[in-house]
């Protein structure tokens, strides 16, 4: 059950990896099988995310209520990735979606970063390769923090 449990934690938006190692750890799992558990159900949404939410974003852009936050995500995304590959270039915007996804903060993660990959018009496969490589480095460096913090424990 805990395999279980902790391959959903991982497929939860803004929980994702972050929270499924952690859990995964914490309830006696093996970290090598926590991250593995955690990257395959962190990366399972990761193409219908790529596919469909700008096609869900362009749909709502005219409606009445959702409209304008709709209009405002797509007009942001579309400026920031132009600002983005004038500076970076197009490996560049890879690299920085691997890093985006791959340092475990708040708010930056698989979803978020395809999210982005989709908004910003990125190649498909490019965008999957530096997203599983960014959840696989999350996998690393959140399966050795809790490690070490429940070393102290």
């Amino acid at each position: 059950m805990k395999y279980l449990i902790t391959f959903l934690i991982s497929m939860i938006p803004l929980v994702e990896l972050r929270g499924a190692v952690p859990y995964g750890i914490g309830v006696g799992l093996p970290m090598w099988q926590a991250i593995i558990i955690g990257v395959i159900g962190n990366m399972l949404p990761v193409p219908i995310i790529f596919f469909f939410a700008r096609r869900v974003l362009e749909w709502g852009a005219d409606k009445p209520v959702i409209g304008g936050f709709f209009s405002w995500c797509l007009k942001k995304g579309h400026n920031g990735g132009q600002k983005l590959a004038k500076s970076a270039g197009d490996k560049g915007l890879y690299f920085a979606l691997f890093l985006f996804v791959g340092i475990p903060l708040p708010g930056t993660g698989a979803w978020t970063g395809t999210l982005a990959a989709s908004i910003l018009d990125l190649k498909f496969k490019n965008s999957i390769i530096a997203v599983i490589a960014g959840v696989i480095l999350a996998g690393f460096i959140m399966g050795f923090g809790s490690v070490i913090v429940k070393s102290f424990f």
